[in-house]
């Protein structure tokens, strides 16, 4: 599969020279913030690890902990997560969401939305791996109800695979009895049909559904549901229908509101930089009319603004 992403690996790598420049940014009275954000946004995940071992074997030193204290601010969290490779990112943004003071709830919805049965998978096993603990055991220690089934069964990561014609009607009708036609909501339906089908399945389901229902899914779920739970089954449904056009929606929700969330335009811009973000910006142009960068440049700015550019990748 032909990478989305907007950041590729860099064609005439050197990992010992990278370092080289790395350090003499670093070093000496103030801190060459450009020369930093320019060479790390322009390398790949896996060539950053490179970087990360060849600087230790030169300099004796810790790439991260150096970036950390020259570093400040936002572009210090944003080159700091670009160091992390992808799936213990993940897992230590999970970890965080829950061990945090209250549950990062947002957190925990984009990333199990989003994320592939594969991906969940690593990420279980890096959770274990940094912090010693069981994902599932933490996030169920932490959450409760039906929101908690939910995300349970999606750290699961045992969504069945391909679309069974035979099912996709009695699914549609058994979603649409379980809201819209009764008097409360069966919510166990809903957490089993969305949690356990694939996206291609729960695809055709949505327009069967809208067929009998009169109204998309997402409409009857904003009636059906409420709070968190209402939040991770508008996620997974809007994931299965496309995941680049829900990331596109998270990015104009974190810049589009009084004050940015800049954590969020973190997470995003780095977890999607190698991934799909040419279709993120595709979505995002056409959902909203502006580009993802134009956005970007009018919501941010000075090296932190210059570092998510180079992630975005141009503009549209």
């Amino acid at each position: 599969m032909a990478s989305r992403g907007s950041v590729k690996p860099f064609v005439h790598f050197n990992a010992k020279h990278d370092a080289e420049v790395l350090r003499k940014a670093m070093k000496g009275i103030g801190t060459d913030e450009d020369t930093i954000l320019m060479l790390l946004a322009a390398r790949s995940n896996d060539q950053r690890q490179e970087i990360k071992a060849a600087y230790k074997k030169a300099f004796g030193k810790d790439l991260v902990k150096d970036l950390r204290s020259e570093l400040g601010g936002k572009l210090e969290d944003l080159i700091v997560a670009l160091m992390a490779p992808p799936t213990i990112y993940d897992a230590n943004e999970l970890h965080k969401a829950i061990k945090g003071v209250g549950t990062e709830d947002q957190v925990l919805i984009e990333i199990l939305a989003s994320r592939t049965c594969e991906e969940i998978k690593e990420i279980v096993k890096a959770y274990k791996k940094e912090h010693g603990g069981k994902l599932e055991k933490d996030i169920m220690g932490d959450t409760s109800g039906h929101y908690q089934k939910m995300l349970v069964i999606l750290v699961q990561a045992g969504r069945e695979e391909g679309v069974d014609e035979s099912r996709v009607e009695k699914d549609a009708k058994e979603l649409f009895a379980a809201g819209e036609e009764k008097f409360g909501t069966d919510e166990d339906k809903f957490i089993n049909i969305l949690g356990n089908r694939s996206a291609e399945h729960l695809r055709k389901v949505f327009e069967a559904y809208k067929k009998i229902a009169g109204c998309d899914i997402e409409e009857s779920l904003k009636e059906e549901c409420t709070g968190n739970l209402e939040a991770l089954l508008l996620a997974v449904v809007k994931c299965a229908k496309s995941v680049p056009a829900y990331f596109a929606e998270c990015l104009r929700e974190s810049m589009r509101r009084a004050g940015t969330d800049d954590e969020t335009l973190i997470r995003i811009m780095v977890s999607r930089s190698e991934r799909d973000m040419l279709d993120i910006r595709a979505a995002y142009k056409k959902k909203y009319g502006d580009s993802l960068y134009s956005t970007i440049q009018e919501d941010t700015d000075g090296d932190y603004q210059k570092a998510l550019l180079y992630l975005c990748g141009g503009n549209d």
